[in-house]
């Protein structure tokens, strides 16, 4: 009796054929060998949040096939608000001063935008200002809602970890930011006071490259732990996907042709 016929089609009754690699096929290619995207100087724009950029990747003059090529970003740097800031945002400060002594120091600039309020904290202080947020019984903001990070490309300090406390007795939220050089990309650690800050930093420090000082165990939490760079700083490569097959390859949008 014959057996059952081969759905495949294969002549091998084991399984499909193990088919070779071309030999014109496309390399593998790591991130760093990958071009890196650009951005516009010389705007005239003086900005702590850097330059001025055209196209949704800093593209200018290519094929990009994103859609983006025509959008023009101006820098914007977000202005200090002044007193009276509204809502509880002036009850919060003052208490933030009075609950913290050296907060004169470590708060930079308050910022009010969109019905929400930035502190811009010295990264120095971070631990006190945020003991001080925690434990203080007029503020009482115990839960870290998330760390995140942003990447002001062309500025000096471009490297901004971006912390949301919650304050689920009063209901009430503020946002602390702190700033540092690509050189020097050290921040302390939340871990200490909020354990729920711990693979949040793990996914910054991931996709940014900010080193947070203190932190239990900071390896990558998305990509392999022998991954070159961090996909979202702004000048990481764009890249593109090596295939291997038929010496197909998938540019990176900045070099693919546009159709109009």
């Amino acid at each position: 009796m014959s057996g059952p016929a081969n759905p495949t089609g294969s002549t091998n009754p084991t399984g499909p054929e193990e088919r070779p690699i071309p030999e014109d096929s496309a390399p593998e290619q790591s991130a760093a060998d990958m071009a890196r995207s650009t951005y516009e100087v010389g705007s005239g724009v003086d900005s702590p949040y850097g330059t001025r950029r055209q196209g949704m990747f800093g593209v200018a003059g290519s094929g990009d096939t994103s859609g983006f090529q025509g959008l023009v970003r101006e820098p914007w740097t977000p202005p200090a608000a002044e007193r009276p800031y509204g809502g509880y945002f002036d009850d919060l400060v003052d208490a933030l001063h009075d609950a913290y002594p050296q907060a004169a120091a470590a708060i930079r600039k308050v910022v009010v935008d969109r019905g929400e309020l930035t502190l811009h904290i010295a990264r120095e202080h971070l631990l006190g200002v945020a003991a001080a947020l925690r434990n203080d019984p007029s503020l009482r903001f115990e839960l870290c809602a998330s760390v995140s990070g942003v990447d002001y490309l062309g500025s000096v300090n471009r490297l901004h970890s971006v912390v949301q406390l919650t304050s689920m007795t009063y209901r009430r939220t503020v946002r602390l930011e702190l700033e540092a050089p690509i050189d020097d990309p050290h921040v302390p650690s939340l871990t200490t006071l909020y354990p729920t800050a711990d693979w949040q930093e793990r996914e910054t420090y991931d996709m940014f490259g900010i080193i947070y000082d203190g932190h239990p165990a900071l390896t990558r939490i998305l990509m392999p732990d022998d991954w070159d760079g961090h996909p979202q700083r702004k000048d990481y490569p764009l890249g593109g996907i090596p295939v291997q097959y038929k010496g197909a390859t998938i540019p990176p949008p900045d070099e693919r042709r546009a159709y109009k």
